[in-house]
């Protein structure tokens, strides 16, 4: 469970606006070490805009983003942080292989170790034998797999997956979330978008994020509990619609 006596992420009253439109509302929230931590919401909710201001990628219009105790953006953080973006940032005209290596050499991995985290994540998301296939050839979901081999390629600190399972097979997801147990249980955080309901049901705490704003965060046992509840998506409708 997370240990939260130490915020790996800290956010204070962050928004943000894109011209007269606010797109994020004065979220505050603080995510510990060793924690799962699910955002869940429906498509639009501003859950990719809240995670890129996360990653660093991003910054809000006001408030303030503290990572490991240093204020983002700032790029050297970046190799502290594993990113899988919705969309799919590869090379196409490069085989999953160079796509990997030329990540691995961002992140300043080199020499065995660079080879032996290679082969290791490409055997977790089930492609190490498409690994000389040019990714242009890959289906959607491969491609969704091949991202999330790179985000965890260096075994960064902190893990900021956007939706990551999107697309994938049940075996293989339950592998994934496997992984993300393990590395949550070395001390990692890991920060989830979703709108699966069973995969919220997984997150050590989750947060309710409906138009922008941060509507409920607990555990999905106390937010299921607050509202009589039997699921993870009556507790939802209920924070988004009772008690707006």
């Amino acid at each position: 469970m997370g240990n939260r006596t130490i915020p790996s992420i800290r956010i204070r009253q962050l928004t943000r606006r894109f011209g007269t439109k606010t797109v994020i509302h004065e979220v505050s929230l603080e995510v510990g070490q060793n924690e799962i931590f699910g955002l869940l919401g429906p498509s639009g909710s501003g859950k990719t805009t809240l995670v890129k201001m996360m990653a660093g990628i991003d910054e809000g219009t006001e408030g303030e983003v503290e990572l490991l105790g240093t204020r983002l953006p700032k790029l050297s953080m970046m190799e502290r942080i594993g990113y899988m973006a919705q969309s799919d940032a590869l090379y196409g005209e490069l085989s999953a292989q160079e796509n990997l290596e030329f990540f691995a050499a961002l992140f300043g991995l080199m020499g065995p170790r660079r080879k032996e985290r290679m082969r290791y994540v490409m055997e977790l998301v089930g492609l190490a034998g498409d690994m000389k296939q040019k990714v242009s050839a890959y289906s959607g979901g491969m491609k969704r797999r091949l991202s999330l081999a790179i985000a965890l390629l260096h075994e960064p600190e902190v893990l900021i997956l956007d939706e990551p399972t999107v697309g994938i097979d049940p075996v293989l997801r339950k592998s994934i979330w496997n992984e993300l147990e393990a590395l949550s249980g070395q001390g990692k955080t890991i920060i989830v978008t979703t709108h699966v309901m069973d995969e919220a049901d997984k997150c050590h705490r989750l947060g309710m994020i409906r138009d922008g704003r941060l509507i409920a965060v607990g555990t999905p046992d106390s937010l299921k509990q607050e509202t009589g509840s039997a699921t993870i998506e009556e507790a939802f409708l209920y924070y988004g619609g009772a008690r707006r």
